[in-house]
């Protein structure tokens, strides 16, 4: 208020000084010979009342309708008022998403994109806690088709992340594959996945206890009917890279970054009556409400559509827009099943251990280990029993459960038994409870919110081939590349899950 003030009070003197000109111009005339300095104190006083109202000028330019003008002061890190989509989750998924939308754009900042992260930091991400490994080795053909589409991504990365003047992407990509232990048990089930994959075009090769330890002497084979190993883009990679790389990238293609917390919707509701006299309730997001870290204060963000890529969150995300909680046995008391489970990985040393060329190695016992750069180190891990689930509340690891994992490695790997840990970490999966596959479409009540969620351990490896496909949903109306509707939400409401038949 001041500073229109203070204009208005210039503009009033000056408009005194038009009205008197002749005046002081005869007046300093007059005056020129006593007193020396007149001129040059005219000169600058009219030069600074030009420059004030050059000032007011342009201020009021920036005022016009189409300009971001406004008599507030900004905060920079406020999103954007306004976007076509508002991704939800800055993990790999959610930029890859991004990414691919701006990819497939008509024109240039044709469409809209925000994306929002809690996390500053990505301390707690979980595409950054994760082991960093990518296989072909599933059972569903769509889980092939998503790795394969994503390694050949990752192959030729720098094709589509590249950014001018930047350092070319290196992924750190080891191509040693995955080494699957199978017992007599599960066996079968691991002939039957191998013809599967084979016929989808992955490249896997069979071996039997005297060809795996012709490959790998360092192993023993007790117990082992069977293997099954990778034979190329297959092995593990830095998951920061990977993100770094899809943020910096889409970045660079105009999509907008916000660091905060999408803390609430506001939507429209339309009531409909079915044949049977049943009423649906059918909502639309208007805004996404985005909280800024460490403040109270918030940005209403309008929207047209919602991706919810909240990870581990997502259930909560969806919880924001009432679902899963309307009454029992209809669609809107259906969960998004999504929830976090904690994932401990250790970092072992031990010198004499499996050399450079060890795979990624995953034993029927559950067990899994990997070699971490040089010098002798391992990562190493296992996922609990269901009823042992750590709390999740936080990130801290549970040291002494590696003493469940520490027996099995020294079984399958003689030199593990003089092993050392020397770190570890936690990180949370997006687990669905209900399939452990991913969900990816649209809920049938909230036609314009798109999941991309609970891939259960698998989203950073299939991230590419994912954001692709959720790009083909949202500007083409459906999957082009790849046809994903196995992972709608519908199996979830008929009840119908499509499970990975694993031998672990």
């Amino acid at each position: 208020m001041s500073m229109w003030k203070g204009l208005h009070m210039t503009a009033r003197a000056a408009h005194g000084i038009h009205v008197s000109s002749r005046f002081i111009h005869k007046h300093t005339r007059l005056c020129t010979r006593n007193i020396s300095t007149s001129r040059p104190v005219q000169n600058d006083f009219f030069k600074d009342l030009e420059n004030q109202f050059k000032a007011f000028r342009e201020k009021a330019a920036d005022a016009m309708p189409g300009s971001d003008w406004t008599p507030f002061e900004k905060n920079s890190s406020l999103p954007p008022e306004r976007a076509d989509i508002v991704i939800v989750g800055g993990g790999v998924v959610g930029w890859s998403i991004a990414y691919w939308l701006k990819q497939k754009e008509m024109i240039r900042d044709g469409v809209r994109v925000l994306v929002v992260e809690r996390d500053p930091t990505y301390s707690q991400a979980s595409t950054v806690l994760s082991a960093g490994g990518i296989r072909q080795q599933f059972s569903l053909p769509e889980n092939i088709h998503l790795s394969m589409a994503s390694a050949d991504f990752m192959r030729n990365i720098n094709e589509h992340l590249s950014v001018l003047n930047d350092d070319p992407v290196d992924l750190q990509f080891n191509h040693s594959g995955y080494l699957f232990l199978a017992s007599e048990k599960v066996a079968h089930i691991m002939e039957e996945n191998y013809s599967t994959q084979r016929y989808a075009g992955a490249k896997v090769s069979l071996l039997s206890p005297t060809q795996l330890k012709e490959k790998c002497p360092w192993i023993n084979t007790d117990g082992v009917v069977l293997a099954s190993y990778g034979l190329e883009n297959e092995g593990w990679f830095d998951p920061w890279m990977l993100l770094n790389a899809f943020r910096r990238k889409a970045i660079s293609m105009g999509v907008y970054q916000c660091f905060g917390e999408v803390t609430g919707f506001s939507y429209t509701t339309n009531t409909m009556t079915t044949a049977e006299g049943d009423k649906v309730d059918f909502r639309r997001i208007k805004y996404a409400n985005v909280q800024m870290p460490n403040s109270l204060e918030y940005q209403p963000v309008e929207c047209a559509i919602v991706v919810n890529a909240a990870g581990a969150l997502s259930g909560k995300v969806a919880e924001m827009m009432g679902i899963g909680l309307g009454p029992k046995d209809t669609i809107a008391g259906i969960p998004l099943p999504v929830e976090p489970r904690k994932r401990f990985i250790y970092v072992v040393h031990c010198p004499n251990g499996p050399g450079l060329d060890t795979p990624f190695l995953v034993d029927y016992s559950g067990v899994y280990f990997r070699r971490e750069g040089l010098g002798g180190n391992y990562i190493a891990g296992m996922s609990p029993e269901e009823e042992e689930e750590p709390e999740t509340n936080n990130l801290e690891v549970d040291h002494q459960f590696f003493q469940n994992i520490w027996p099995h490695l020294a079984h399958r790997v003689p030199a593990f038994e003089c092993l050392k840990v020397k770190s570890a970490w936690a990180g949370f999966y997006d687990y669905n409870t209900f399939d452990q596959n991913g969900i990816v479409g649209m809920h049938p009540l909230v036609n314009n919110m798109f999941f991309a969620t609970g891939f259960s351990g698998h989203g950073l490896q299939h991230s590419p081939a994912v954001g692709r496909a959720m790009a083909e949903l949202i500007l083409d109306g459906g999957f082009k590349t790849l046809d994903l509707s196995a992972f709608s939400f519908k199996r979830i409401m008929t009840k119908e899950p499509i499970l990975e038949r694993n031998i672990v």
